[in-house]
């Protein structure tokens, strides 16, 4: 099934898309708390309102992120856009980034929906795009295997976790972060598409092998396969749960994919700013094997509030 949160007539709502329309649940229950009853209780929520709710079609309404997730942990899993991004620093992939699946926490208040403008981040000069999958937890748990961890993962959904380049690089510096170049948006959606619907997509490595695609203005700038990932998701869910609790709406990014799967590792690669940042009236485009698009429009962001420097204390 796929799941989604809308708003319609001013009204918010959850449901159930199919054939380019989302059948709303017949209750005003969010997808949050659904999957918080259990899955059982998601799915007959679901079998309810395809049977039983007056459908709406998809143009007719505004995309949410799917769920508002209590925490996003984001990733980073392939190894090739590091390697893209370390070379535009004259550095390499890192042996320590071998070691285990590395993760940042990153803001859930700043979702945005599929379909929404993002402003640049206030004070940026070199935007960007992620292209990323998510994997949303969907049981509690801890100190998990890979084996184990499976089950805990309900579905998946596409994460674009837009940065703001020239505020990362020196906040990152501090040993820090990232904090502000990446804080201020993340599209999360069109919708969450159970596991079962992927599982024909899983390859002999237990890896998700789908298609992922993102352009800018129309224009492919990059492609590659989820199946490139370094550790699958169930890795990435065990590593999260290991010394304390995953809980049900939380996010696993999984870091930006290679070969073209934002503009810094095109950047490091080509020794120059080609393609350009990102600037208002920039469309991206970003299109992953079953589960969907999601499609947002750069526009101009705010000033930022200027700040007293550190006050030295040596």
């Amino acid at each position: 099934m796929k799941f989604a949160t809308f708003v319609k007539d001013g009204k918010q709502r959850s449901g159930v898309v199919a054939d380019d329309r989302v059948h709303p649940f017949d209750r005003p229950v969010d997808l949050l708390d659904l999957m918080t009853e259990g899955e059982d209780a998601l799915r007959t929520a679901g079998v309810r309102a395809l049977t039983r709710s007056l459908p709406v079609p998809l143009p007719d309404v505004r995309l949410l992120p799917p769920l508002q997730p209590p925490t996003v942990r984001d990733y980073m899993t392939f190894e090739s856009h590091v390697a893209g991004v370390a070379q535009g620093y004259g550095d390499t992939v890192p042996e320590e980034w071998y070691a285990a699946p590395a993760f940042y926490f990153t803001n859930p208040y700043a979702m945005i929906g599929a379909h929404d403008e993002v402003p640049v981040p206030p004070g940026c000069h070199r935007f960007d795009f992620e292209l990323e999958v998510a994997a949303v937890i969907g049981r509690a748990g801890r100190d998990l295997t890979p084996e184990q961890a499976r089950d805990h993962i309900i579905g998946y959904t596409i994460l674009n976790d837009w940065s703001a380049r020239d505020l990362q690089g020196p906040e990152m510096k501090v040993k820090l972060g990232p904090a502000k170049g990446k804080d201020t948006s993340t599209t999360l959606g069109p919708w969450l598409v159970t596991a079962d619907e992927l599982e024909p997509h899983r390859n002999a490595e237990g890896f998700l092998d789908l298609a992922l695609t993102v352009a800018v203005n129309g224009e492919t700038v990059g492609q590659d396969r989820l199946a490139n990932m370094a550790w699958t998701f169930e890795d990435m869910a065990a590593y999260a749960s290991r010394g304390t609790w995953i809980r049900p709406g939380d996010v696993l990014g999984s870091g930006t994919c290679g070969n073209g799967g934002c503009l810094a590792e095109l950047w490091g690669r080509n020794g120059l700013l080609e393609p350009p940042p990102l600037v208002p009236g920039d469309t991206v485009t970003i299109t992953v094997e079953g589960i969907g698009t999601i499609s947002n429009t750069v526009v101009e962001g705010v000033a930022p509030v200027p700040l007293a420097s550190a006050r030295s204390r040596r």
